[in-house]
């Protein structure tokens, strides 16, 4: 790995602790850019709503001072029947609205929401394995579920109620303070002490969401990895540790999120407290001026109304700002995954090459994974078109990093790396691996079926995967299943065997046709009779192609035509079997120990 890829490694840790920023809200709202005009229309729905909780209180105020205490029945057609039609008028417009406007603004953000989980998706598929090793799998799965559905409901219901309740505030202020300029003011002396105890709060409320992201995090990648390692687990009796470490995160979180709650618990209490508060205020002060006329009845009641319509959405505001705070951290750790673009590995750039002849060269090769401790010193080799190549040397000696590096799956550090007299770092990646199909010893399938396991998807002729089937001899297991190329998968393959799993990996290999094949140990796994069947596989695909083979059983290496043997990553003999074997060195002595 190269000390770039290091030091955004560091950056990519470092900013995991950095509290949100403005600049996160504006990138959220730009999300909602494409989809401007049904915003629009929904924004129009929340003002007529916010336009009739405004008239309600005043006809109310109307029917009281004009009907009730002035005892006047009808003036015209302005007579309390009139008014109660127009209540009734309002109270429907304004549910009709509201239906309308949660309608829109759902759908807009659930567009939103699978846009964001597209993207994410799609930037881990392309985030280079030398990131993947250094990242937890935990923290990008929460980022592609939890965090992405923590922006769901600020997108379909906060800020669409943050937009209503800012302009209903500001409507409410305006029309207290046209009906009484005095009122008003003696209602707004409790508003300071709220905005006091948020601003106190706010802080705690961001650190305490980062620890609550990070420690979700932290728990999906154990699950994930427990439950794919449950295997080794049980045969070592590890269920009590893993336990015990499950036990030591989990109580963390909820640590974390009780303590949020107990924010949650305090906000809106806090808020229901001074608008009681501030009612009796208005009470206390407004008694003496009905009694004076100076104010009316039918003031003192919409005052009331509209100080209690004026706290609501402050104490929804103060309910809406630990949502607010934990979408604003899951977008900040979101947009910090997509911000990876310098890292991201650009699949069309450089040259095309829509087949190789398969002939691969190493020219002073030495590369390191931490730019200090060096896997390959030195390594250099030719491989010619056709030839089949076999890597041995003891664990730890480079063979496995070897194929690493043809794959394209990391950079060295120096020399270089040719494939047909290219420099691999100049070749597509797209090219590069639909020309290069690897097996490996620890086969991977995936949820479907057979079929979609071999294709992956790809637009795979028939003619070409039945030739595939045949010359890997997974045509035999396939004829044993029930409904045969299509018998389903479940995850990871686990109701197959090692050797059906293997086969299936090399007719998969086969079927993409590719102009290198790459066989990671993989005949380690497996019983005489299905290696014979594979050794024989090789021999049939191996006369079209290059084949690099890392394999310690003897079969698969003594037919090679040149065989690499590595030691602490640097090329210590090479030649055939035979040649190897007469010589007597360190080849040898790695055979008669086997």
């Amino acid at each position: 790995m190269t000390s770039t890829h290091l030091n955004s490694m560091k950056k990519t840790m470092n900013s995991q602790t950095k509290p949100p920023k403005i600049k996160t809200l504006r990138r959220l709202l730009k999300l909602m850019l494409p989809y401007k005009k049904r915003v629009i229309l929904a924004s129009i729905c929340v003002l007529l709503v916010i336009g009739a909780q405004l008239i309600k209180p005043y006809i109310l105020k109307l029917v009281i001072d004009d009907f009730l205490t002035k005892e006047v029945t009808q003036r015209g057609l302005y007579s309390i029947t009139t008014m109660g039609a127009l209540y009734f008028i309002v109270v429907a417009l304004s549910g009709i609205f509201s239906i309308i406007q949660v309608n829109l603004i759902n759908k807009v953000g659930q567009e939103i929401m699978r846009t964001l989980r597209r993207k994410v998706f799609k930037t881990i598929q392309l985030l280079p394995l030398w990131y993947l090793d250094k990242t937890s799998s935990g923290r990008l799965i929460t980022r592609a579920t939890n965090d992405v559905e923590a922006l769901s409901e600020m997108y379909t219901d906060v800020l669409i109620k943050l937009f209503k309740d800012v302009f209903l505030i500001i409507g409410i202020i305006y029309t207290m303070i046209i009906i009484n300029l005095q009122l008003a003011l003696i209602s707004f002396t409790v508003v300071p002490l709220i905005f006091g105890i948020v601003f106190v709060l706010k802080t705690k409320i961001k650190r305490n969401f980062t620890k609550m992201k990070s420690l979700i995090g932290k728990i999906n990648g154990f699950m994930a990895e427990s439950i794919s390692g449950m295997k080794i687990i049980q045969v070592f009796h590890g269920e009590k540790e893993k336990k015990e470490q499950f036990l030591e995160l989990n109580n963390e979180y909820y640590k974390a999120t009780l303590f949020q709650v107990w924010m949650n618990s305090f906000l809106r209490p806090a808020v229901d407290v001074l608008q009681s508060f501030a009612v009796a205020i208005l009470i206390w002060y407004g008694i003496d001026k009905i009694a004076s006329d100076t104010i009316s009845i039918g003031v003192l009641y919409a005052f009331t109304t509209y100080i209690k319509q004026f706290f609501n959405p402050i104490s929804e505001m103060a309910d809406n700002y630990t949502t607010i705070q934990s979408a604003l951290v899951s977008a900040d750790r979101i947009f910090e995954l997509l911000d990876e673009k310098e890292n991201l590995e650009d699949l069309d750039l450089g040259i095309g090459m829509d087949n190789f002849q398969g002939n691969v060269e190493f020219k002073n090769v030495w590369f390191s994974y931490n730019d200090k401790d060096w896997i390959l010193k030195g390594v250099s080799f030719t491989i010619n078109q056709g030839q089949r190549a076999a890597f041995v040397g003891e664990t730890g000696a480079g063979k496995t990093t070897i194929i690493s590096l043809v794959s394209g799956f990391y950079k060295v550090q120096k020399g270089e790396i040719l494939i047909d007299g290219i420099n691999i770092n100049d070749i597509k990646k797209r090219d590069l691996r639909k020309n290069i199909s690897v097996v490996l010893q620890d086969v991977f399938l995936f949820s479907g079926t057979i079929k979609t396991n071999i294709t992956l998807n790809d637009n795979i002729e028939e003619a070409q995967l039945e030739k595939a089937l045949e010359i890997s001899h997974a045509k035999k297991i396939i004829q044993g299943f029930s409904k045969g190329i299509n018998e389903p998968v479940m995850e990871r393959g686990s109701t197959f065997s090692a050797g059906e799993r293997q086969l299936l990996s090399f007719a998969r290999a086969i079927a993409h046709n590719p102009s290198i094949l790459v066989l990671d140990e993989a005949t380690s796994n497996i019983d005489t009779e299905t290696e014979i069947l594979i050794q024989n596989a090789i021999d049939n695909i191996a006369k079209e192609r290059t084949t690099l083979i890392i394999a310690h059983r003897l079969s698969t290496i003594r037919n090679a035509d040149v065989i690499i043997v590595l030691k602490n990553g640097e090329i210590v003999e090479m030649g055939n079997h035979e040649k190897l074997m007469d010589s007597g060195g360190y080849y040898r002595d790695l055979i008669v120990k086997k």
